[in-house]
């Protein structure tokens, strides 16, 4: 195991679905993960391996389709639910194009569903490759599946760690939460004189980010001292990081950590398979009544945003974001 593994704890969560001592230990664990660093590993997830290599293999089938079939389905033409396939230098991370090309989907909503019809961003049906690839829908549709119950299981997790009842999160904003699911492709550096930042530092907007990546590593997080500190693969597990809500929910107790992704030096590209577990679309955001405010951190924070001054509900603020990170959303779709 490298030795920057010795920073970054790896956490079994299947005792979270188990009542007692056990189920306990493993929620006070992540507390202590989210205290210290925002970042964890799990394993005991339960997320079936046979599922995962499908993911992987259909994802490698897909990006090595030529540019103009991928483009069929680009995000352009998912209109305001915004799903779908994003070339090279499309998507923006602080102002700089990212060096990898994607998918994204969320939740599968029919064109009739009342949110569809009322024209609310980000909802709607995903765009599928299912011309090239009509087995990899349904692989989407369980994997996603699959992340939501995971999601589900940490946060009532966090929540004991908290002293707050097990529900509490899934009462008040993940009974239906905003489930947004990335398949990010990147391409190796040439040689290190051609290195660039794939994904420069950043912090994710939501409750919760769970991650799968493949062998190539290049994950980053930054440590309260400032040391940069390698998030490498390990087999059998996801990757967990605290996402800008969950900061705002502890009152800065738990602290979104800053992170980034360098281009792969290998010959082979590198796939990363991102989940951003969020609140409902609808949910007003606020602290945990009694929770002890820390202080505000905007001046530290890479966007120089407060999120502990955030107004209105979390789809106003994750509208704002996304239309960043992909201008084109709001030039071609929102402001339409």
């Amino acid at each position: 195991m490298p030795a920057e593994m010795d920073q970054i704890p790896v956490i079994d969560i299947s005792p979270l679905v188990l009542d007692g001592i056990k189920k306990m230990a493993a929620a006070q664990q992540i507390g202590e993960a989210c205290r210290s660093y925002g970042f964890f590993y799990i394993k005991g997830h339960g997320v079936d391996e046979v599922l995962q290599n499908q993911l992987e293999n259909g994802s490698k089938k897909f990006f090595s389709l030529p540019l103009e079939t991928k483009m069929k389905i680009h995000m352009s033409l998912g209109g305001r639910a915004w799903r779908g396939y994003f070339a090279f230098g499309e998507e923006l991370t602080g102002g700089m194009a990212d060096q990898k090309e994607g998918l994204y989907f969320g939740q599968e909503l029919p064109i009739d569903d009342p949110l569809v019809k009322a024209q609310v961003p980000l909802q709607g049906p995903n765009l599928f490759p299912d011309d090239d690839l009509p087995s990899f829908r349904q692989v989407i549709v369980d994997y996603q599946k699959a992340m939501t119950s995971v999601g589900q299981t940490l946060m009532l997790g966090i929540a004991i760690s908290l002293g707050l009842p097990e529900d509490y999160f899934y009462l008040r904003y993940t009974r239906e939460p905003t489930a947004l699911f990335q398949i990010m492709n990147y391409p190796p550096a040439k040689d290190p004189s051609d290195f660039k930042w794939a994904i420069s530092e950043h912090t994710d907007y939501g409750i919760l980010t769970v991650l799968k990546q493949d062998n190539a590593g290049g994950l980053e997080i930054k440590r309260p001292s400032g040391e940069w500190i390698k998030a490498p693969p390990i087999p059998g597990t996801f990757v967990c990081n605290i996402g800008d809500m969950l900061d705002r929910m502890t009152g800065g107790v738990f602290k979104s950590t800053l992170h980034r992704v360098r281009s792969p030096l290998t010959n082979v590209p590198r796939l990363s398979f991102p989940f951003f577990f969020d609140p409902n679309f609808f949910a007003d955001v606020q602290p945990i009544a009694g929770i002890t405010l820390q202080p505000d951190d905007k001046d530290q924070r890479w966007d120089k945003e407060s999120i502990h001054k955030l107004s209105g509900v979390y789809g106003d603020y994750l509208v704002k974001k996304v239309s960043r990170v992909f201008p084109l959303l709001k030039t071609q779709v929102l402001e339409y």
